[in-house]
């Protein structure tokens, strides 16, 4: 605490130019993000396939690939650009303070005394704060799935399944998250300066009532999960689970295919009740083999105790940005830089500190991506010994052509960005000297099915 404290009042300055710094932060990340995109985007101009590749990916792939991979480095850099035109406008046009007022000005008018005040105003403002960001998203978010997706068969949603997802979004947002942040900033009002203590525990709480809700209440709102019918795949992967000791409870196959052509298996629950859950476009464009060799490298980061230790520097990692917010939550140089001259909201400091924080999570990011490399080594590893070197092998090929994946990488940029290996690194791991194991005819590469955020 002592430390704590002592930064605490380092930082509290009068007249320190808190705006610019942050101003500076932002800018610096989107000037070191795309010295490393500008750097990936010599990569995606180069017109052959790894050696490694040549007898498995066509030029037509590759080319498709390619110009899949320039198109997003486009979108990432012009939408990263207008993102930090709306933060430089919202910094320089004092847009929290009268967004704040507004709120305020907005309760005093239609609400009763007793029901005023500033956990209430903090969820108005809230309110208002998250529908104008959603409306400036819409352009980018609206280019992205109907024009970048589109244009290389990726998309599967119509504009009216866009819309409603973005409406369920909100108002699961208003329903679960009012009660939540009513209760964090109660917590904060009532337990002063050791906050972060109480806080830290109240989210840990939440998470394992999240894992519990969130196949009955969250995950049907968007998706239908259905059994998964009896046969190979059925069989291998719960005698996978058998052999492995894994608490299998549920095998599910969700209908993804309904928003786009993205492939993925995962598994989510309590240590002692798992569920297992397979995108139908990976049943579709597997072979069985292929689709259990997935998830032995999934149930592989499961046995290697990876997502134990994940979630152990998960809640260290929260357990420092409180007791770091805690040095910020009474700052009044960094209120009163935004206009915020005769209020400290708790809220709002949040909001600020975490663009304070950007710089240090730049580089928890980048440590966490060499980690999450490492892990995604060792779960191939843990699947070859299971037998399953060539399956595994064959859906990695299959999923990188499918899904028109980059199929180089600049180091720098996969270092700072890449959760996974590159295919080559992962192929050399697994041992495989090539020899066409991915069965693909040729029609398959105009039906690209593109993987989740959370790749094998």
């Amino acid at each position: 605490m002592w430390i704590l404290e002592q930064l605490a009042r380092l930082l509290d300055r009068p007249l320190f130019p808190w705006k610019n710094v942050l101003v500076g932060f932002s800018l610096g990340q989107f000037v070191l993000e795309n010295l490393l995109l500008a750097r990936q985007y010599k990569v995606l101009k180069q017109t052959k396939a790894p050696k490694v590749l040549e007898g498995e990916v066509t030029q037509k792939v590759y080319d498709q690939s390619q110009a899949y991979g320039r198109a997003k480095a486009k979108y990432t850099f012009f939408s990263g650009l207008y993102g930090q035109i709306q933060n430089i406008a919202f910094v320089y046009g004092d847009v929290l303070p009268k967004l704040w007022g507004a709120s305020g000005l907005l309760l005093a008018r239609y609400l009763p005394g007793r029901f005023q005040g500033e956990i209430t105003q903090t969820l108005v403002f809230l309110f208002g704060f998250n529908l104008l960001t959603t409306f400036l998203s819409l352009p980018t978010s609206y280019y992205q799935t109907f024009v970048l997706e589109e244009k290389f068969g990726f998309n599967k949603q119509t504009l009216k399944l866009w819309v409603t997802d973005m409406l369920k979004g909100q108002m699961l947002g208003i329903v679960l998250g009012a009660p939540i942040i009513s209760a964090v900033l109660k917590i904060i009002q009532k337990t002063g300066n050791s906050f972060f203590y109480y806080l830290w525990l109240f989210v840990i709480f939440l998470q394992v009532f999240a894992i519990t809700i969130y196949p009955i209440v969250i995950l049907p709102l968007f998706n239908k999960l259905s059994p998964l019918e009896a046969g190979t795949i059925k069989t291998g992967v719960e005698n996978l689970a058998k052999k492995l000791q894994f608490p299998l409870t549920d095998l599910h196959v969700i209908d993804g295919s309904k928003r786009s052509a993205h492939s993925n298996a995962y598994f989510y629950g309590l240590p002692w009740k798992k569920h297992i859950v397979i995108y139908d476009t990976l049943l579709e464009k597997s072979e069985p083999e292929e689709v259990v060799a997935v998830l032995s490298h999934e149930l592989g980061h499961w046995k290697l105790n990876h997502t134990t230790k994940l979630f152990g520097i998960a809640q260290f990692h929260m357990f420092y940005i409180f007791a770091l917010f805690s040095v910020f939550i009474n700052n009044k140089s960094l209120y009163q830089s935004f206009g915020f001259i005769s209020e400290q909201p708790i809220m709002i400091g949040f909001l600020l500190f975490s663009d304070a924080l950007a710089p240090l999570d730049n580089v928890v990011k980048l440590l966490m991506n060499i980690l999450s490399r490492k892990f995604e080594f060792e779960a191939d590893a843990f699947a070859q010994g299971l037998g399953f070197s060539n399956e595994l092998a064959a859906s990695l090929l299959k999923l990188q052509i499918q899904n028109l994946s980059t199929m180089e990488a600049d180091w720098m940029y996969a270092s700072y960005h890449f959760s996974h290996p590159i295919l080559t690194e992962r192929l050399a791991a697994l041992g495989w000297k090539g020899g066409n194991v991915t069965g693909l005819k040729a029609e398959d590469s105009d039906k690209p099915v593109k993987a989740a955020d959370r790749e094998l």
